[in-house]
């Protein structure tokens, strides 16, 4: 059996990467899971929770998914991008695939901003129309200060072990991405060691990469690459 391990981003959930959840869940007969970080998910409860929590819950899924699937692939979006690079440089992957991963920091001072900026939209009558915006309007000022400290520590704690990964890789950013710069890419394609690398911009996402107009076809590439070589079939 193969299986496909999907880990959401800082403050995220199952929700961000759901429209490729489902994708692979129809088209293939993997066991395909999406694990809620502790503190994550609908309900932020991040108060007191180290970033040593987030891997441990990430090792675990990894773990017990190795156990029944011969083959598993690892997909990672924004932190969880981090934390997927940290799986692959420390234990065997088939295939890895980093989405709009934060290689750098993410300052919730510099994402209030950005949301500012989207306000923009509102005299336009589009406001609830910004997928970033309703994503992440109701996040600024619930997360603890300490929460984006352990974020960071995580950041750093897990990049170091990006030379370490040997797995093909897909690296994918949307170039609208606000949260996560372009450089970032190259440097993920500088520092990781497998052989085998290939990047995608997409020229109208924005960090919700699964999300918006783009999504659909963000999802069917992801499906193609984990499919290479495979010789099989859509379901």
């Amino acid at each position: 059996m193969k299986g496909c391990l999907i880990i959401h981003g800082y403050t995220g959930g199952t929700y961000e990467v759901e429209p490729l959840r489902a994708y692979l869940a129809e088209h293939t007969d993997w066991k395909v899971e999406v694990p809620v970080l502790t503190g994550h998910g609908n309900e932020l409860n991040l108060a007191d929770v180290p970033y040593e929590v987030w891997l441990e819950d990430a090792r675990v899924a990894l773990e017990k998914m190795q156990e029944t699937c011969e083959e598993v692939y690892v997909i990672g979006f924004s932190m969880g991008g981090m934390i997927a690079a940290y799986l692959a440089g420390n234990y065997h992957i088939d295939k890895l695939v980093l989405l709009s991963t934060a290689r750098k920091f993410l300052s919730f001072k510099y994402l209030s901003y950005y949301v500012g900026k989207m306000i923009g939209d509102g005299f336009k009558g589009k406001l609830q129309e910004n997928e970033m915006f309703l994503h992440y309007k109701s996040k600024i000022g619930l997360v603890p200060f300490r929460s984006n400290i352990e974020f960071m520590k995580l950041v750093l704690e897990t990049k170091d072990y990006l030379h370490d990964i040997q797995s093909p890789v897909l690296i994918a950013q949307g170039q609208k991405d606000g949260l996560v710069p372009l450089r970032t890419v190259y440097a993920l394609e500088d520092e990781i060691g497998s052989k085998e690398k290939e990047i995608v911009f997409f020229e109208e996402s924005d960090h919700l990469i699964c999300l918006g107009d783009n999504g659909p076809i963000v999802v069917e590439m992801i499906y193609d690459f984990l499919m290479e070589e495979g010789g099989e079939r859509r379901l």
